[in-house]
């Protein structure tokens, strides 16, 4: 017998309202149990983490459109780098002020290879603030044709366990034993939310993402949690399958438009994103969150950081900008993310400003602006 894990009324009501396949800028926006309350003045606080590469341009952008909009966010800015050491203080105090706002927008930081460099703060942030679903919307934008239309789907990835546990060692001198953590509970927890995901936006399929054949106690355990919670949702009318991830890889882009929602463990989502992200036109528009119990983190979709065209105003800032929408619906700013959305929407639609990943030479500055005349 599975144990029921409820999502928050706040949640629930947020989700119920957003309608049957929006467009990715105006829908799916999941909040965790306690949306915090604004200040006096009507105004909230959020934590602003830029990231590194193209993080400083994008994160400028939204700032000026929200400044534009007269959107009553105020920012507690940290300008973390991937770059720094593992003690930085900077980053400690980034995760304090999440704590304290529980809401936060960051772009993505870099994580070195090295053995000798620290952990991914990316990881980190997720794991210390138990932000556990990892949701990305991968669907067509009106405007930028790709070589598949027709996409629409939404994957869900567990944030805190799996091959991300971080835990290895070196048994013998060229010998190393990387251990995969799966749990029942939190595999039950992140199947629950997909499903509770699928029946308040109209998704008619939640897909389990595994390995299985191979890591038959792992992967099974997840895939098996997994079949046991579509069970209660049968009567609801969602239906319920489960794809290897290799093949699953290939029907992706041979065949996008069969999924709908998908579900799966840490690194099975880290690159099904990346996949769904080169589907849709690229990481410049595919927006994200992390989500827990009692605290939120929006980010682009896609964590790239854009290392190689960093100070050239060429970034395209839509990842950005469609996550912070995407935090204004959290905070129940409903408003001011439809008109921001709807701005973005009209700007890609006509076509006129793109930057280089869409096809033209206009820079982030330009983007930025067109938007703003949009609102």
């Amino acid at each position: 017998m599975l144990r029921t894990i409820s999502l928050s009324k706040s949640l629930t009501s947020t989700l119920t309202k957003m309608g049957p396949r929006a467009m990715s800028t105006s829908t799916i926006l999941p909040q965790v149990q306690d949306v915090p309350s604004s200040k006096l003045g009507g105004r909230y606080t959020v934590t602003l983490i830029p990231g590194d590469g193209i993080g400083q341009e994008t994160a400028s952008a939204v700032k000026t459109i929200f400044k534009a909009a007269n959107v009553p966010v105020d920012w507690e800015q940290f300008d973390v780098s991937g770059y720094t050491s593992a003690d930085d203080k900077t980053f400690k105090q980034s995760v304090e002020s999440l704590r304290r706002n529980k809401v936060g927008l960051k772009g993505i930081l870099y994580t070195p290879v090295s053995s000798l460099g620290h952990s991914s703060f990316n990881v980190t942030i997720r794991k210390d603030l138990d932000m556990y679903a990892s949701l990305v919307l991968c669907k067509n934008i009106p405007g930028y044709p790709t070589r598949h239309e027709g996409v629409d789907f939404a994957i869900i990835r567990e944030n805190t366990e799996g091959e991300y546990s971080g835990l290895e060692h070196q048994s013998y001198p060229g010998v190393v034993e990387s251990l995969k953590v799966i749990t029942r509970t939190k595999s039950e927890r992140i199947a629950r939310f997909a499903f509770d995901f699928a029946l308040r936006n109209n998704r008619k399929k939640v897909t389990c993402i595994h390995k299985a054949n191979i890591m038959k106690l792992a992967d099974g355990l997840f895939l098996n949690t997994c079949r046991e919670v579509s069970k209660e949702y049968a009567s609801s009318g969602i239906k319920f399958d489960d794809m290897i991830v290799d093949n699953a890889s290939m029907q992706l882009v041979s065949k996008p438009q069969q999924f709908d929602v998908m579900v799966m463990p840490n690194l099975y989502g880290n690159i099904v994103s990346n996949v769904g992200a080169g589907l849709v036109g690229g990481p410049g528009i595919v927006p994200g969150c992390n989500i827990g119990r009692e605290y939120a983190m929006f980010e682009p979709g896609c964590r790239h950081v854009g290392k190689d065209i960093q100070g050239r105003n060429t970034a395209n800032p839509s990842a950005m900008i469609l996550s912070s929408v995407m935090m204004l619906r959290h905070l129940g700013l409903d408003d001011h993310a439809n008109k921001i959305a709807n701005a973005v929407s009209k700007t890609i639609l006509a076509g006129a400003v793109k930057t280089p990943d869409m096809g033209g030479s206009s820079t982030t500055t330009d983007f930025t602006f067109a938007v703003i005349s949009n609102l």
